[in-house]
């Protein structure tokens, strides 16, 4: 029997009190929600977990692993990583890599390559250039890093903020010019960092610190595979169904002191994730950031924010001798430092005819732009006969944009205390950050970041 109409009218009317729940089949309820597989965003899944949180890690891509790019030749299984090569040898990377039950190694910072030539990056045109001795050069510089070792930690900043991480850093080494003969060693390792004689000083000291300089010395730490992508898949085999891939936040209901509530789009379909806290591991520039309902104080800070462009990429098919190894060098500019954008380098590779080659820009470019650039680059090299001609073209085995890349502000804006602010935005709407414009874009220091200064926070 159906009840009487009264009663019906009462519990529809009770019924219309009760606040929307989705289905448990469609919501996921943890203690932190992360956004992001890359290195910080990994690491930090694999830690909470470890800690007793229940974590949603959420990518968008197919795989975790950020600006990590491994190729594996589908023949003879030899791999190339050509994203992240090395990592510092430092304790909390070992013991990461043991927890994941991936091996390591300790290689050293030439690792074997052959002696390059040096080429303008734009023409491919052999540049008549010697590459000093760096090693008086990188004493000097290594003084100035020990004035501000707290850089190493994070962007923990004097006030004020000395001039001479405020200066372009090419006045930097105008005014200590005992430096000169390290410049281009540290270029080398700061790629990425787009118009570098321009950047404030203290994005290059942020790049190429005391702790690079040591590793140089003693020997970086690598996969005793050769292959990056293992960490990565370990963890996501670790983390199991509390990663979600090929997904994205869409929209969040709600970022307040109860907690976050966000609506992903998963492969699936749409799911609610309700978490506690949140943090956030992608890029923080504004487009990306958009999903996440930023009030107008996240705004402003997020909306400062300039950026580089970084693209990596394995070719063949393109007539280079088994060896061949290329750096860029200006011939008629300071420091020799090549002009952006261009090309920074090509490699040789231990699969054959795969050469590594990386493009960077002091800004953002569309991919395709650069795609037609490095290829154009890979004729030019024959043009000049560093390269047979061979059938065909040369054709990509592998091409991946890291862009938005370095993300910094202007000088004034660092003097303004700027980095004071955005780390005041730790825990602020229970929403924690993490990754390199917290930090560096180096895996290995934003692990130790993460780890000393956000999970404590997470933990709570």
């Amino acid at each position: 029997m159906f009840p009487p109409a009264s009663k019906t009218l009462a519990v529809l009317g009770f019924l219309s009190q009760i606040p929307f729940v989705q289905c448990k089949d469609n919501t996921i309820i943890r203690d932190v929600a992360i956004i992001g597989g890359g290195a910080s965003g990994t690491f930090s899944a694999v830690r909470l977990r470890d800690e007793g949180k229940s974590i949603i890690l959420i990518e968008k891509e197919s795989i975790l692993g950020g600006h990590t790019n491994t190729y594996q030749d589908p023949v003879t299984k030899v791999t190339v990583d050509y994203g992240v090569v090395v990592f510092h040898n430092q304790q909390i990377v070992k013991d990461y890599f043991d927890r994941l039950n991936v091996s390591w190694t300790i290689a050293s910072s030439n690792f074997g390559a052959a002696a390059p030539v040096y080429l303008d990056g734009n023409t491919a045109e052999l540049v008549n250039y010697t590459s000093p001795d760096p090693r008086a050069g990188l004493v000097a510089y290594a003084t100035h890093l020990a004035q501000y070792a707290q850089l190493e930690l994070g962007f923990f900043l004097p006030d004020p903020v000395p001039e001479d991480l405020l200066l372009p850093f090419g006045e930097f080494l105008a005014k200590y010019p005992d430096i000169d003969d390290a410049v281009s060693t540290i270029f080398r390792f700061g790629q990425g960092l787009g118009d570098f004689l321009a950047q404030p000083t203290l994005y290059v000291f942020k790049n190429f610190g005391l702790d690079i300089i040591q590793d140089i010395s003693a020997g970086f730490l690598v996969t005793t595979s050769q292959d990056n992508q293992e960490i990565y898949d370990h963890a996501a085999t670790l983390l199991g169904s509390d990663v979600l891939l090929s997904s994205c936040v869409v929209s969040t209901h709600h970022r307040d002191d109860s907690g976050v509530q966000l609506e992903v789009q998963t492969p699936s379909g749409s799911r609610i994730v309700k978490a506690k806290k949140l943090l956030i591991a992608i890029p923080q520039k504004l487009d990306n950031l958009r999903p996440f309902d930023l009030d107008d104080h996240e705004a402003r800070l997020f909306g400062e924010f300039l950026n580089t462009g970084y693209y990596t990429s394995l070719v063949t098919n393109t007539g280079l001798p088994t060896n061949f190894s290329s750096l860029s060098v200006g011939a008629d500019t300071p420091y020799n430092i090549p002009k952006l954008p261009g090309i920074y380098q090509v490699t040789s590779t231990a699969i054959a005819d795969i050469f590594d080659i990386k493009y960077g820009s002091p800004y953002g470019l569309p991919a395709n732009y650069v795609r037609k650039e490095i290829l154009a680059y890979v004729k030019k090299l024959q043009d000049h006969g560093f390269a047979e001609k061979v059938h065909g073209e040369p054709k990509f085995v592998r091409f991946n944009s890291h862009t938005p890349f370095e993300l910094t502000v202007p000088p004034e804006q660092i003097a303004n205390g700027f980095y004071r602010e955005l780390y005041g935005l730790q825990g602020y709407r229970n929403t924690w950050y993490t990754g390199a414009a917290f930090h560096t874009q180096d895996s290995s220091m934003l692990w130790n970041f993460t780890e000393s200064y956000v999970l404590p926070a997470l933990l709570k």
